[in-house]
């Protein structure tokens, strides 16, 4: 498990986070449950209070440094996932039109993405079915976006 700068309680499961100075790089979901943080410094704590934010409200914009690392392909599709709105998903399919991409393409930078919810990768599904997340076709990773996505079907 990597050293995370803080684990923070969220209703799905437990999340870790690591900062690279003041901008969040990083948010995991655990299948784990580690003890959450008891001396979140600012950064958790700004963290801490926009996720609060989305839990109550899915089209809550986040007001928070985050910079995602990735390929120039990767940071092109997590830019088209940003602008998917919440309780709308899109499918493989659809998006990889929009890049000139293949689906399986857009499925693999989505598994990579290194800062869900905030990159809402949760947010695209196959043509029939759920699909994958997290580079994984079942188990705890497909229930988080379960739960993810019908948390956003409230705002419909």
């Amino acid at each position: 498990m990597p050293d995370y700068d803080a684990i923070l309680d969220a209703p799905p499961c437990r999340l870790g986070a690591i900062f690279t100075g003041d901008a969040l790089t990083r948010l995991d979901f655990l299948t784990t449950a580690p003890p959450v943080s008891t001396r979140p410094d600012s950064r958790a704590t700004q963290l801490g209070r926009e996720l609060d934010a989305y839990w109550q409200n899915p089209t809550h914009v986040f007001d928070l440094l985050f910079v995602p690392q990735g390929t120039p392909f990767q940071l092109r599709v997590w830019h088209a996932l940003m602008g998917i709105p919440a309780g709308h998903p899109a499918t493989y399919g659809a998006l990889a039109r929009q890049l000139g991409t293949a689906a399986r393409a857009v499925g693999q930078a989505c598994g990579s993405n290194p800062l869900p919810i905030l990159i809402p990768c949760h947010r695209v599904v196959a043509a029939h079915g759920l699909g994958g997340f997290m580079h994984s076709a079942a188990g705890a990773p497909l229930d988080v976006k379960t739960w993810l996505l019908a948390h956003e079907r409230r705002v419909n």
